[in-house]
Order: structure tokens, then sequence, then C-alpha cells
């Protein structure tokens, strides 16, 4: 059976660079919808976050505007509910061993740019899944996450990588370009990222090798599938 491994944030807040803090956490479709594909092709899942905290899903991915209509917001929250159990309680990702897993998958929101970009274990774990082979898929904000892997020597595991994530043009159309003390795709060039941006808000995944990155919400359910139709190429 293809194992799982879902890394979650669990931030509950961004912090902006007036020193406020924006309230967020995990993005309910980014989480979701591959938990849902993924769980339909039969797939066993484990959710694990910092230090086993319980995440916090972000308000606005459940807002009717956001979600895409009120019916969307009850599915979503439907889904959510059957996984209460396990969000509860994840694992914590100190816990981990990555050889246990097919899939190391990373859902967005704007938590993993307070947590995960800084966190060092979380940044060990994309490195070693890169370096065995293992498919690591990251969604919208959660490239963000990128910028904690690290090699022994200092070199970023993931130059001259293609990818996508969620583009400094969609952070300005959502508002928050202008508060935020760093952007997730400008962050990315720096290091030297190959990054690819699509059409704000429309579906657009990238692959290069075993890194899968989709740009935004709408990417959630193409990445999934892309993933879910690779590793059964592999079987």
């Amino acid at each position: 059976m293809t194992s799982v491994l879902f890394v979650v944030t669990a931030a509950d807040h961004w912090t902006l660079n007036d020193g406020s803090l924006h309230p967020t956490g995990y993005w309910a479709e980014e989480l979701a919808e591959p938990h849902r594909l993924f769980t339909e092709a039969g797939w066993q899942i484990t959710i694990a976050t910092p230090n086993g905290v319980a995440p916090t899903v972000d308000a606005g991915s459940l807002s009717p505007q956001a979600a895409g209509g009120e019916d969307r917001v009850a599915a979503l929250l439907a889904y959510l509910d059957t996984l209460s159990s396990e969000l509860a309680a994840p694992r914590s990702l100190s816990d981990v061993t990555v050889a246990d897993y097919d899939v190391v998958f990373y859902p967005g929101g704007h938590g993993p740019m307070e947590d995960l970009a800084v966190d060092a274990v979380s940044g060990a774990i994309m490195t070693e899944a890169l370096d065995t082979g293992r498919i690591l898929g990251v969604l919208c904000h959660a490239p963000a996450a990128l910028l904690a892997a690290k090699r022994a020597d200092g070199s970023w595991p993931f130059t001259g990588y293609r990818m996508t994530g969620f583009t400094d043009e969609e952070e300005t159309l959502g508002g928050l370009a202008p508060k935020a003390p760093w952007l997730v795709q400008s962050r990315l060039v720096e290091l030297g990222a190959d990054f690819v941006a699509g059409a704000p808000w429309a579906p657009h995944m990238q692959i290069d090798r075993n890194l899968y990155t989709g740009q935004n919400p709408a990417s959630s359910g193409v990445l999934a599938a892309s993933i879910i139709t690779e590793i059964a190429g592999r079987a």
C-alpha cells in the first residue's frame, strides 16, 4: 500500500512586517482535496506537524468566496470533520522516518511562512525525500518550507529545480503583499529556483524530477492527480 506523509503547518498566525499577527493556518482545500483523492486511491496517510501541535484551519479558506460557494464550504467542512481525530493528534515531525513513506506532501496556507520556512526538521525531511527519489508534493504557500532545506555544506538542495508556488502577483491581488515580510516567489528565485508562474488563481503545476509543485488552491486536485498517476505508473 502506498503511504503518504502529510506535513502540515502548526502555525495559527503569520507575523506581518509591522509586527501584527495575521490569523491563518492551513488552507482547507489544499489539505482536504489531496487527502480525499489519495484516500480514494487506497493510500495510507499520516498527518504530522512541528512538535505534534494540532493544526489550525485558516478561517478565510472556508469563506464562500474563497472556497467556491456555500456548497463547497459545506463539503470541505464535512470532509475535515472525518479527519478530526487525526488532526487533533498529529505525529511530531521529529518522530517521522522518511523511509516509511512513498510520498511526502505539503499543503499550504500562509502558516508555512511562519513555521515551516524556518523548521530545520522539515527541511531535512524535504531533502531526504528529494535525495531518495520519493515524490515530494508542495502546494501554494507551502514552497516556503523549501527555504529551510539545507545540505551539510550549506547549499540549497533545490537550486535549479523548476517549480511553482503562490506567486507575488497573487499575493498582491490578495492584498497582503504590502504587509508581507517576504514573498514566496521572490525568495525561491533568490535562492536559485527556476520559478514558473501561471495565470493568477488558475490551476498550474510543475514537475521536475521527483519534485511536484502546485501554484494555488485551484491546483490542489491536479497536483494530487498527477502524483497518483506517477505512483500508479511505478507499480
